[in-house]
C-alpha cells in the first residue's frame, strides 16, 4: 500500500502505521511498529474492551451501579454519566448529556476492581493483553489516557475488534452501537456534534462533521483518537482497521492530514 507512506510528510518526528484486515493480514505499515507511543486517549478503547471482558465474566454488568448517583457501566462506558471532562464532579443527570469525560473511565477502572478484587491495570493484563500477546502495551497511569503501547500489538486488538475471541459477537455488536442515541455534546478537537454519537467506550463516525476519520470512512466506522498524535479506526465496510501512532500532540495540523490519510488508506484498499 503506497498510501502508508504518507505519515513521512506529516510534521512529526516520529510516526508508525499499519492497515490490516478481519482475517489479521497486514495489508500496508510504514514506521517503526515496534517502537512504544503514548496513546492518550486511545488508551479508552482498551479500558473499555476490558470492561466488556469484565461483564462476560460476571464480574459487573452494564446496569450496575457506578460512578455519580443513577449513573451506571453503561453510563460511564458511553460518556453519559454527567461526569465533568477531568473532575470527578457530576454536571448534569446519567443519560441527558454526551459529556466526554476522563474522570468517567477513571471511576470505571475503579468500579471494576472493586467488583473483581483486582487491581484494574492487573486485571487489564491478564484479561486482555496476555491472551493477545500485546507484550509491549502497559498501563502506567489513568485508564482514560495513561496507555503506552506499539503499532505491532494495536495491529493485534485492532484484529480483535473485527473477530472477537475475548468477547461475543454480539456484545462487540452493541459496544459499536449507538447507545443513548440523539444525545449532543463535543468531540474534542472537532466541536460541538448534533447527534454525538458513541457506542460502549467506541466513538462512532455516522455523519458527523468534521471528523478524524475520512469523507470516504462508512458511517458504521468506529475507534479512539488520541491527544498525544495517535488514532485508531476500523471500518467494518471495507474489513480493515488501521493504526497510526506518533510522538506529537495533537493540534491543527492533525486535523488536517488525517482525513486525508485515511481516504488514501480506504482508496488502496478499494484497488
Amino acid at each position: 500500500m503506497d498510501s502508508v507512506r504518507l505519515i513521512d510528510q506529516w510534521p512529526v518526528d516520529n510516526a508508525a502505521t499499519a492497515v490490516v484486515n478481519a482475517d489479521g493480514e497486514l495489508l500496508g505499515g510504514h514506521g517503526d511498529a515496534a517502537r512504544p507511543f503514548a496513546l492518550a486517549s486511545v488508551t479508552k478503547p482498551l479500558t473499555a474492551y476490558t470492561a466488556l471482558i469484565a461483564i462476560e465474566e460476571g464480574v459487573v454488568e452494564l446496569d450496575t451501579p457506578a460512578g455519580p448517583e443513577g449513573s451506571t457501566i453503561r453510563h460511564l462506558l458511553s460518556h453519559t454519566s454527567g461526569l465533568a471532562f477531568d473532575a470527578h464532579k457530576p454536571m448534569a443527570e446519567p443519560g441527558t448529556r454526551r459529556l466526554y469525560s476522563n474522570a468517567g473511565f477513571e471511576q470505571l477502572a475503579d468500579a471494576i476492581a472493586e467488583h473483581s478484587g483486582i487491581p484494574f491495570a492487573e486485571y487489564q493484563a491478564e484479561a486482555l493483553f496476555g491472551p493477545l500477546a500485546m507484550s509491549a502495551t502497559l498501563l502506567d497511569g489513568s485508564p482514560a489516557s495513561g496507555a503506552v503501547s506499539t503499532v505491532t500489538d494495536l495491529v493485534a486488538f485492532a484484529v480483535e475488534l473485527q473477530a472477537p475471541k475475548l468477547v461475543a459477537a454480539a456484545t462487540l455488536a452493541e459496544a459499536t452501537s449507538v447507545v443513548f442515541p440523539g444525545l449532543n455534546g463535543v468531540l474534542p478537537g472537532f466541536g460541538h456534534q448534533k447527534p454525538n454519537d458513541w457506542g460502549l467506550g467506541f466513538e462512532l463516525r455516522d455523519h458527523k462533521s468534521p471528523h478524524w476519520t475520512g469523507a470516504n470512512s462508512s458511517p458504521g466506522t468506529f475507534g479512539h483518537f488520541g491527544q498525544s498524535g495517535t488514532f485508531l479506526w476500523v471500518d467494518p465496510a471495507v474489513r480493515a482497521a488501521c493504526v497510526t501512532l506518533t510522538d506529537r500532540a495533537f493540534g491543527p495540523w492533525a486535523a488536517e492530514v488525517w482525513p486525508g490519510y485515511t481516504d488514501a488508506v480506504l482508496a488502496d484498499l478499494a484497488r
